[in-house]
């Protein structure tokens, strides 16, 4: 590779190397697992809502209030008629976002969708798309909280037009947290938690709840009179959710909700995910995003050096369209970022194949490229995104991944043959006094000739010197410069000096006429 090209790739494994604040890899961030570490003996549940801190009806079956009851959705039981089941279980990822607005898209005559929520929470950008997409929802939406809607849980749970509780369940504790430098979750900062507290409040009110304690489960400074102070998150239990008018109804199981909701004939039916879908939450994870980046920019480069069929190029676009593809299903990339890409490509192109040198060409189509992959791993709004941590996490995954692209790529370079396309940009012919290195054309270069020997050497001039010319010295005619006046042709020099490649000469001055070639004498008579 000739100077240009190391200068190229040193820029970027430079770029790679900036300090990163979180683990290579890390699941972006461990969003909304539930709350702080320190909060976690406080605020788990059911520390809310337990005998000890829940006003004093709470806990008194006797004086226990009822719950105001369901709303009856159909006629004769619902015969006839479909209840669409979506499991909102495990961790709320990217992957589940499209899912739910599928099956919501699928069946708007649905009688009713009901979510049957058991999770610890996850991403908040996939639980915020979820919630739009469930205010936005045709039919009637139920979420029956089987047995806990933690964080992001209870944030898609307040999206429904309903909340159902299970005996034992509890919903609360939405403060979204990060991992720091050293893997321990702390809460976030007060422009994240303002945001989820606007997100709860609005998404409450939406359905006619409380936003007083839909705040509180997100801030701990929320004080709302006789259910919690501000030491602690709310997290509610049943009976406290009912007391406080977030449960619509109590039941035991999925079958008495139909029938309490006048649906206990209705067809239910479970909904699945599809391949594309399955296939997305896998795509999406940083991990696997990052090999496939690695691996698709390795496979286009390898491309350039390798002769073949095209396998390192057609491995090399798969890999970016699988990576893109995931995150179009999750609803993460757009058309933005594949224009992002394309204009970072042809920039870089444009600097390696047209304009001579590395200059701002180079350097945009890196940040272009940079700014492409990184966006399309975020899906919230950039303040957001950054005050979560998600940005830095997708710059990290992106830069980790260039690096070891560099890396394999360096190693590889030197095993790989190379095709003529891009032969020129590399210099192949070797220079020394040994020998000649013939090029494509047959033509022979040779290494400037070693002159210092010349010093001190006479010669003849072959050319006028006026002050440059060329003399005979040593047997080879020599580039010469007169030390002081011009020579005419023929003239006897000697070197006088020489500098690198500049060889100065003096002229000599005219043998004197021997005795024998003295003309005789006059003789005498």
């Amino acid at each position: 590779m000739n100077r240009r090209s190391y200068f190229w790739w040193a820029l970027v494994a430079l770029a790679s190397l900036l300090p990163l604040a979180r683990p290579v890899f890390a699941d972006p961030v461990a969003t909304d697992g539930g709350p702080p570490a320190g909060d976690a003996a406080a605020d788990a549940p059911p520390a809310v809502g337990a005998a000890a801190d829940a006003p004093p009806a709470v806990g008194a079956a006797a004086d226990a209030p009822s719950p105001r009851g369901l709303p009856t959705l159909a006629e004769d039981g619902g015969a006839g008629a479909e209840v669409v089941v979506v499991p909102i279980t495990g961790t709320i990822d990217l992957g589940l976002a499209p899912f739910v607005r599928r099956v919501i898209e699928e069946n708007p005559d649905a009688a009713a969708i009901v979510l049957d929520v058991d999770t610890f929470g996850g991403r908040v950008d996939a639980a915020v798309q979820i919630r739009d997409a469930l205010l936005a929802a045709e039919p009637p939406v139920i979420a029956y909280v089987h047995p806990r809607a933690i964080s992001a849980g209870a944030l898609i749970s307040y999206a429904a037009d309903h909340i159902v509780f299970a005996p034992g369940g509890s919903m609360g504790a939405v403060t979204p947290v990060q991992t720091n430098e050293d893997g321990e979750t702390e809460a976030v900062g007060e422009k994240m938690t303002s945001y989820m507290r606007a997100e709860m409040r609005t998404t409450a009110e939406a359905n006619g709840r409380d936003g007083d304690l839909a705040e509180a489960m997100v801030d701990r400074t929320m004080v709302v009179d006789g259910v919690v102070d501000d030491t602690k998150l709310l997290t509610a239990t049943t009976e406290l959710a009912v007391e406080l008018g977030l449960a619509d109804d109590v039941q035991p199981t999925l079958g008495d909700l139909l029938a309490a909701a006048g649906l206990e004939r209705a067809e239910q039916v479970e909904a699945e995910t599809y391949w594309a879908e399955e296939l997305s939450r896998f795509l999406t994870d940083p991990a696997v995003s990052g090999i496939l980046m690695s691996l698709g920019m390795l496979g286009l480069l390898v491309e350039l050096y390798s002769p073949g069929v095209g396998l390192p190029g057609a491995v090399g676009v798969l890999c970016l369209s699988a990576f893109f593809g995931g995150h179009l299903i999750a609803d993460l990339a757009g058309m933005e970022e594949l224009v992002l890409l394309v204009l970072g490509l042809v920039a870089l192109g444009f600097e390696v194949f047209i304009i001579p040198g590395f200059g701002v060409a180079g350097v945009v189509g890196i940040v272009l490229v940079i700014s492409s992959l990184s966006l399309s791993m975020v899906g919230m709004p950039l303040t957001v995104s950054w005050e979560l941590g998600y940005i830095t996490d997708a710059i990290q995954t992106v830069l980790v991944s260039i690096a070891a692209t560099i890396v394999v790529m360096a190693m590889l370079v030197r095993f790989l043959p190379r095709r003529a396309m891009p032969g020129w940009l590399v210099l192949r012919t070797e220079l020394g006094t040994a020998g000649a290195a013939p090029d494509a054309a047959g033509a022979d270069f040779h290494a400037a000739p070693d002159l210092a020997g010349l010093t001190g050497m006479e010669g003849v001039a072959e050319t006028d010197l006026r002050l440059a010319g060329k003399a005979r010295i040593d047997g080879r005619v020599v580039d010469v410069v007169s030390a002081h006046a011009y020579l005419r042709r023929g003239a006897r020099v000697r070197v006088a000096l020489v500098e690198g490649v500049r060889v100065v000469v003096e002229e000599l001055a005219p043998p004197a006429a021997t005795a024998a070639e003295a003309p005789p004498a006059p003789s005498e008579e």
